[in-house]
């Protein structure tokens, strides 16, 4: 089966942006392909939108954009000519794209400086953003446990924010509430406790659903690497999730054991 212009696309903007999905994504039925690249063409484009201007008004207005395309898909309307927003409204249901909306909602902390309010609002962005993203992909492919999914997505999202952390100090961001090594290393367990809750229940995740999870796996090597030395958070020294995955993303392919 081909892809039509839009999808191919979402496909080249996924592999330039979020490669650790790409991958994953190649290593999904094709079925599956045309799912998942809409929705983390998406993700891409609403998490960037907060960076490529220094106006906060702009950068809100960008947002707002995908926030309208939301609403439309919501409600039914015609969704704007756009070469993501045209295949992502072919995946997401009503409801989906009202969880999606509060993942463009979240991503508003990325446009200004100030530090989370707490534990709690922290956890809340992660399971927004990388929560929301996994739950519906996982969803629009089969039937699937949410709170399996977001277990697994928060071990996810916090790696890839231990991952961020240097380039979003570097823009000003206070992307930690404890940055010492005791704080660091206690998000690092809690995110892989998580990830072990949530492969306790693999079952109740249907096969049709564990593409949407595959990319999961690489989350520890990167969590475990923060919780033996925490300092690598700050100074950029974590492994790199695509490299270190390339044989262990097979297996979980062949296996579904994401």
């Amino acid at each position: 089966m081909s892809f039509d212009a839009d999808l191919t696309a979402c496909a080249a903007l996924v592999e330039r942006a979020d490669p650790w999905r790409f991958r994953a994504v190649m290593a999904s039925p094709v079925a599956a392909r045309r799912v998942l690249f809409p929705l983390y063409a998406f993700n891409v484009e609403v998490a960037r939108a907060p960076w490529v201007t220094q106006e906060p008004m702009i950068a809100e207005m960008r947002l707002q954009w995908w926030r309208d395309v939301c609403e439309q898909i919501s409600k039914g309307e015609p969704v704007r000519r756009h070469e993501v927003a045209t295949p992502l409204a072919g995946v997401l249901t009503p409801e989906a794209a009202q969880v999606m909306d509060e993942l463009v909602a979240a991503r508003r902390w990325d446009i200004y400086k100030d530090a989370f309010e707490d534990d709690a609002h922290f956890s809340r962005y992660i399971d927004q953003t990388a929560g929301n993203l996994a739950w519906v992909a996982a969803s629009a492919l089969g039937a699937a446990d949410v709170a399996t999914v977001r277990d697994a997505a928060f071990a996810s999202g916090v790696a890839a924010w231990f991952l961020a952390i240097p380039e979003l100090e570097a823009r000003g961001r206070i992307p930690l509430l404890d940055g010492t090594k005791e704080g660091v290393a206690d998000l690092a367990q809690e995110a892989l406790s998580r990830l072990a809750r949530a492969r306790k229940g693999r079952a109740k995740v249907s096969r049709a659903a564990r593409p949407a999870l595959l990319h999961i796996g690489a989350a520890k090597g990167v969590l475990s690497a923060a919780l033996t030395d925490p300092l690598a958070v700050i100074e950029g020294r974590l492994p790199d999730p695509v490299e270190g995955d390339r044989f262990g993303l097979t297996t979980r392919a062949v296996t579904g054991r994401w």
